[in-house]
């Protein structure tokens, strides 16, 4: 307990379990037949392309943008310059509605992983199984945690009961109807999503002399407690340093190639597409989930009205101070801003409709992953690429579902272990978890644009050598395994190589030179290089 439980009432807790209650009502009305995999797993093939859209969507938003883009606004120096990375994730969904989902729908296959292995064998497939976990455990459970630690702040619930009425609604859709109660509970995130963006923005919109026109003057030339000033809402940056992330040229030539693995390659999203109809239709949910875009101008004028809100309207109640780590004029703690702003200035019963989204949204991303796991989980333990007799197919199920238990307990373990290393050891565990996708991003893209393109010509041997190269770049771009034994001694040798500089005097450490996107495009070409160029093909493992 915090202090900040009292703004949050009894109604409020009515609202947040009656609209998951409500969902899973809906999600059980429309889960279909379980009678095979297919329709645990694909939803039967049957599902409508919006709905497929709006999952995509309501997975892709999750807590970190509903809770960290504001934040990032928020926060020192921040401005809406995230928002060029649109541009790249959109081209990504052409490319991969245009070319990827064609080859999906060529053969009765559940993942890009049994495209890979029918193209180049069953150890590219094995292989391309075990980088998608190893990239999705870390990554997806760093996504509950991101969500749970506000409401933990917020709410009279301490971040174990938060973590488990997570792990509970997520396992049990999931468990439900598969992907279809996943994708139709996901589109009601979605809606649920864009009015919470929405009733906070106009909120706060309205409490402003002058509206809009403050919004705009105020953040366009935001004074910040170090004396600077900074516009919040620039979006374009075109600097040429490569240790920046979020600049116009990461955008244009790095983001496509984490987005077209993204929504392509990763079964997380690619698994949406295979519940679709046909080719036709999988091309208009992944083209049209574009749109989902527009959440996140959403989300970052929210973080803008947030700054202006709080730069006129300072918090002088000390527990509020405390939750957000208000020091001289600026929040310490910016993730915590548009949670504690929902729990103290919107009346009862709205604040709880949208902490229900923060809910959600960490539920949308749990149980979406518990899907994919557990379907590449079965792949490697069964063939789903043949014939089942009705009484297989129900065997196949149950075994399904218990994998999606077992997911489920994996996955929230590990979200208990990453919030234990947080809150024991000086580890800022957060990067390192997101992090992992960037040594396997390149890899899993590389693998399934050799599948693609190049005609059963890519050899296992190739692929496991330029996936362990990628492994190792990645390592000396990036800081996230150094940290963990730093020393004095590591630091100034790790320094006299060009991706490192030194930093600090008594305690030094050091700090990347390049931005570890810019990895993503280079460790695709050296995966696609090795797997072409080194070992043979062995067909025997076809």
């Amino acid at each position: 307990m915090n202090g900040l439980n009292h703004f949050f009432t009894p109604l409020d807790w009515l609202v947040v379990f009656g609209y998951l209650l409500l969902t899973t009502m809906v999600g059980h009305r429309l889960r279909g037949k379980q009678a095979s995999i297919n329709d645990f797993f694909l939803g039967g093939r049957s599902l409508p392309w919006p709905a497929v859209s709006g999952s995509i969507i309501a997975t892709e938003i999750s807590g970190v943008t509903f809770i960290g883009v504001p934040g990032a606004v928020m926060a020192l120096q921040g401005d809406f310059t995230y928002l060029q990375w649109a541009a790249g994730s959109i081209v990504a969904r052409i490319i991969v509605g245009l070319y990827f989902v064609r080859v999906f729908y060529e053969k009765d296959i559940y993942s890009p992983y049994d495209y890979m292995g029918n193209k180049l064998g069953q150890g590219v497939k094995k292989l391309a199984t075990v980088l998608f976990t190893v990239g999705s455990i870390l990554a997806q459970s760093v996504r509950v945690l991101v969500a749970a630690l506000p409401l933990k702040v917020v709410t009279p619930l301490p971040f174990e009961w938060c973590i488990v009425v997570i792990g509970v609604f997520a396992v049990g859709w999931t468990l439900m109807g598969g992907m279809r109660t996943v994708i139709w509970t996901d589109v009601m995130q979605f809606f649920l999503f864009v009015v919470g963006g929405l009733v906070a923005l106009f909120w706060m919109i309205s409490s402003f002399d002058g509206g809009w026109s403050t919004l705009f003057s105020s953040a366009m030339a935001a004074e910040q407690f170090d004396g600077t000033t900074v516009n919040k809402m620039q979006v374009f940056n075109f600097s040429i340093d490569p240790a920046l992330e979020f600049t116009f040229w990461v955008a244009l030539f790095a983001v496509p190639f984490q987005n077209l693995n993204a929504f392509g390659v990763d079964q997380l999203n690619a698994q949406r597409m295979f519940c679709c109809k046909s080719p036709s239709d999988a091309k208009k949910a992944i083209i049209w989930s574009s749109f989902g875009q527009l959440i996140t101008v959403l989300m970052l004028f929210v973080g803008a009205a947030l700054f202006v809100f709080y730069q006129k309207n300072p918090p002088t109640d000390p527990l509020i101070m405390d939750a957000l780590k208000w020091e001289g004029g600026q929040p310490k703690n910016p993730d915590n801003v548009f949670p504690v702003w929902i729990v103290t200035e919107l009346p009862t019963a709205l604040r709880g409709l949208i902490l229900a989204g923060i809910f959600a949204a960490a539920i949308s991303s749990l149980d979406s992953i518990l899907a994919a796991l557990s379907q590449t989980t079965l792949s490697l333990m069964r063939r789903t690429d043949h014939e089942h007799s009705a009484e297989e197919h129900l065997r196949l199920v149950s075994l399904s579902r218990i994998l999606v238990l077992v997911w489920g307990a994996i996955l929230t373990g590990f979200t208990f272990i990453l919030y234990f290393v947080k809150e024991k050891t000086d580890v800022n565990v957060l990067p390192l978890a997101f992090g992992m996708t960037t040594y396997t991003v390149g890899p899993l893209l590389g693998m399934f644009l050799v599948a693609l393109l190049a005609k059963r010509r890519g050899s296992i041997q190739g692929l496991v050598i330029g996936a362990a190269i990628s492994f190792v770049l990645v390592v000396f771009v990036r800081t996230d395994v150094w940290v963990l034994f730093m020393s004095n001694g590591l630091a100034e040798s790790l320094a006299q190589l060009p991706t490192y500089e030194l930093v600090g005097d008594v305690v030094k450490s050091v700090k990347s030179t390049i931005a570890s996107v810019w990895m993503w495009p280079v460790t695709t070409f050296i995966t696609i290089a090795c797997g072409l160029l080194l070992g043979k093909r062995d067909s025997s493992k076809l």
